[in-house]
């Protein structure tokens, strides 16, 4: 009977995998010709220079601060302060080298995903995102050297904590 019942958990999750197509690896897009190529589509393809490379929102703070910096792959940056509108930037080469660096630093990848201390009155919140990851963390928190590293390489020298 156990038996019976271990497959029938496994065929129903069978099921509504087929159903819904979960698991499958989405179609490559197509190309300028209209079509889609498999041989460029995967893990191993290189990102377009306008695909996002790391976003970075900081909210708190005396002011109430909400901004969100966004870096492409090709070092340009949009920097959004509260409700106000865009600025745009470029980062130098070496300065997206850098912030790269700092990215895929096996080290930042040990950072932990949640604050792990009580937050500091009046502090800022950081939420990193790279690679589908978002790391939390939060003023007053022993900041790791590797995601200090990422802060140091953001544009204009860290994170957008100013109003």
């Amino acid at each position: 009977m156990e038996h019976v019942k271990r497959f029938g958990a496994a065929a129903a999750l069978a099921a509504v995998v087929l159903v819904t197509g979960c698991g499958q690896a989405p179609a490559a897009p197509p190309d300028s010709a209209g079509t889609t190529s498999s041989s460029t589509a995967g893990r191993d393809e290189q990102p377009a220079p306008q695909d996002v490379l790391v976003e970075v929102a900081v909210s708190g703070g005396f002011a109430g601060v909400r901004n969100k910096l966004v870096v492409h792959y090709d070092g340009s940056y949009t920097l959004r302060k509260g409700t106000g509108e865009p600025t745009t930037g470029r980062m130098t080469p070496d300065g997206v080298a850098a912030l790269r660096a700092a990215l895929e630093d096996p080290a930042y990848a040990q950072v932990p995903d949640r604050p792990t201390g009580r937050p500091v009155a009046d502090g800022f919140e950081y939420a990193v995102t790279y690679a589908h990851r978002l790391v939390l963390t939060r003023d007053g928190e022993d900041r790791p050297p590797a995601l200090q590293r990422v802060f140091d390489a953001l544009p204009d020298g860290g994170p957008p904590t100013a109003p």
